[in-house]
């Protein structure tokens, strides 16, 4: 059997990023090492990690394109699903997040919305698809 099981996102600083998850989408931590370079929050299905760079350097031994609110975001994003997309937009704008697109509906009826968290990680924010 093949699961996707998680995604780790490198950042400045992990509890940080923790914490503006746990605030904005009230997601549960699961844990941060003593070291603070690593942690993890419970979303469900699929875990959200956190790596340090000095953690991720480690392992990426030839380096990496480090996420930026300076720079555009990566071709990637987090999809987080909720029934009021313009609530968390606004959650997310109210813990320093960005706003990126504000909250538009869609041709096939979704509400849909872009911002980008504390390291320049880009969130989808979209209402379920109701079939």
């Amino acid at each position: 059997m093949i699961k996707f099981k998680y995604t780790i996102l490198y950042v400045s600083d992990v509890t940080r990023s923790i914490q503006f998850y746990e605030q904005v989408f009230g997601f549960v931590r699961k844990f941060i090492t003593p070291e603070n370079d690593y942690g993890e929050l419970t979303t469900g299905e699929t875990t959200i990690s956190f790596a340090s760079h000095k953690l991720a350097n480690t392992n990426l031994t030839a380096g990496y394109t480090a996420s930026s609110r300076l720079d555009k975001p990566f071709g990637i994003e987090l999809g987080i699903v909720t029934e009021n997309v313009e609530d968390l937009v606004d959650k997310v704008w109210e813990f320093n997040g960005v706003i990126v697109e504000q909250p538009t509906v869609k041709p096939w009826g979704q509400t849909v919305s872009y911002v980008r968290d504390l390291d320049g990680f880009l969130i989808e924010i979209c209402s379920p698809m109701h079939e």
